[in-house]
């Protein structure tokens, strides 16, 4: 793959052959060579997992015409560092895009998402990288209008970089809610799930537990990734992996510790 043009690393969470990573391969071609590794399969809701108390497999996949692909057995932070140290040989590529996730990847989704997870792995090793969501679970999700916020943000990262330390969360709202009107960059909203594990008998009677729940966020502030979405805005949120609560170094340290 030596030649001058950029190298783009796509990945995703809802598997190598679902409709939203083929519309970001196809929005991202125009900007360089592409390098496609995804899971085999859906890995929603895996978070930052990596693969140690199994194999790992890599299978040559023909995706679409002119695109070198590959599906992984793994998780997407599995299928990242594959690419990396072993069909890159340890070379990093010069761009890396998670997506188009099938689902919101707002506030504290951001935790348990596939997606962001393989961009933040991207960001872990220094490499500029940007997940894209759309608000839409559905299979047949319309793409259409997520197009030119790729092409935008894509061109826009290759021409200023991203610094070091931090990937952008991209949310575009579902289609039919009218056009978008714009793009905000914004925080992560402070929210949480309100889990419910639903008791179903399984066919020979014994009991199981299905995850449910609802989201919830007590966060009006308008500088939101979720008030942004809720309000027709593409939502951009620099998120970082350094997870320390840096505020509260001060006050622990008045702690009596025994001294």
């Amino acid at each position: 793959m030596a030649n001058d043009k950029p190298l783009i690393l796509v990945t995703n969470d809802d598997g190598i052959f679902a409709p939203g990573i083929r519309t970001l391969v196809e929005e991202v071609l125009p900007f360089g060579r592409v390098l496609v590794v995804a899971p085999d399969k859906p890995q929603s809701a895996m978070g930052h997992a990596i693969t140690i108390h199994s194999f790992l497999r890599l299978a040559r996949v023909d995706l679409m015409e002119g695109v070198e692909a590959w599906s992984c057995n793994g998780t997407p932070v599995d299928c990242v560092k594959l690419a990396i140290y072993k069909l890159l040989g340890g070379s990093k590529p010069d761009l890396l895009v998670s997506g188009i996730n099938h689902g919101a990847n707002i506030s504290i989704n951001v935790l348990y998402s596939g997606t962001m997870s393989a961009a933040v792995e991207g960001a872990m090793e220094g490499i500029p990288s940007i997940g894209f969501s759309l608000m839409d679970h559905a299979i047949e999700a319309d793409f259409t209008h997520v197009r030119p916020v790729v092409r935008s943000l894509v061109k826009n990262t290759q021409e200023h970089g991203l610094g070091q330390g931090y990937c952008l969360n991209v949310n575009v709202p579902k289609a039919g809610k009218g056009p978008l009107k714009g793009i905000r960059v914004c925080r992560q909203a402070r929210a949480n799930w309100e889990d419910e594990f639903e008791a179903r008998l399984d066919p020979s009677g014994k009991e199981y537990y299905w995850l449910k729940g609802e989201f919830r966020s007590e966060d009006h502030g308008e500088d939101t990734d979720v008030w942004a979405v809720d309000n027709g805005f593409v939502s951009v949120v620099p998120t970082q992996f350094d997870m320390t609560a840096h505020h509260a170094i001060a006050a622990l340290n008045t702690w009596d510790h025994g001294r």
